[in-house]
């Protein structure tokens, strides 16, 4: 044990300041280029500054254990001992989230055994394919929410479905006693094409007795939660 303790201190002073800031420095920079990367890709969007932080510490820290444990077979195996203690709980919300923090974790290992070239290439290449892909939305649905009272329901579903042409789905259908909810997915194309109509469709609902209101969501691939 003694032994073990001694090699495991001889090894981490073996590693000097200047390798240990460069490995960190590199993490730093590579972590500040996921946190832009980040930030461009949920543009306008729900966007988290605390989690774009966390995204940097998180690669920095990475590089550090893998700094520390270097080739040392037994101190690895003891840090996953430690990390498997761990659990996370908060929900991901965002897939593209998940991708983030493998990224970070692969740019922290590499630059804590000091292979920068395949961070560094790693890196723009993620960064490319997340700046031409990870900023698509599906904006060619459109939701109508109406709600009314019991009584107008099959009213409000023969309006909706003759105005356009039956070119509409019904997805979520919510009542109670005395009131209805509707809520129409349609697309895009279908939504402008009915514009130029003399009535359009909320003058439609509105002209049944009984409509609380009309509401038109356009809809893509990033819910806030």
């Amino acid at each position: 044990m003694k032994q073990y303790l001694y090699d495991l201190v001889q090894q981490v002073e073996a590693l000097n300041t200047a390798q240990l800031a460069i490995h960190i420095i590199m993490a730093v920079l590579l972590g500040f280029v996921i946190y832009v990367s980040y930030y461009v890709a949920h543009a306008g969007t729900v966007y988290s500054r605390k989690f774009n932080v966390s995204l940097v510490v998180l690669t920095v820290l990475t590089s550090t254990v893998m700094t520390v444990i270097g080739n040392n077979i037994a101190l690895s195996l003891g840090m996953v001992g430690a990390l498997s203690i761990v659990r996370f709980r908060t929900a991901i919300k965002d897939s593209r989230d998940t991708v983030y923090i493998f990224w970070c974790i692969a740019v922290g290992i590499a630059c804590g055994v000091g292979d920068f070239a395949v961070a560094g290439i790693g890196s723009a290449a993620v960064f490319i394919v997340l700046l031409i892909l990870g900023r698509v939305k599906n904006e060619n649905r459109v939701l109508l929410v109406v709600r009314s009272a019991r009584s107008a329901e099959n009213a409000v579903k023969s309006a909706v479905s003759g105005y356009y042409d039956r070119h509409v789905s019904l997805q979520v259908e919510n009542t109670t006693r005395d009131s209805a909810e509707l809520i129409y997915e349609l697309s895009r194309k279908w939504m402008k094409r009915k514009e130029n109509e003399l009535k359009s469709i909320t003058d439609v609902l509105y002209e049944i007795e009984q409509v609380e209101y009309v509401n038109v969501v356009s809809q893509d691939d990033d819910i806030a939660g």
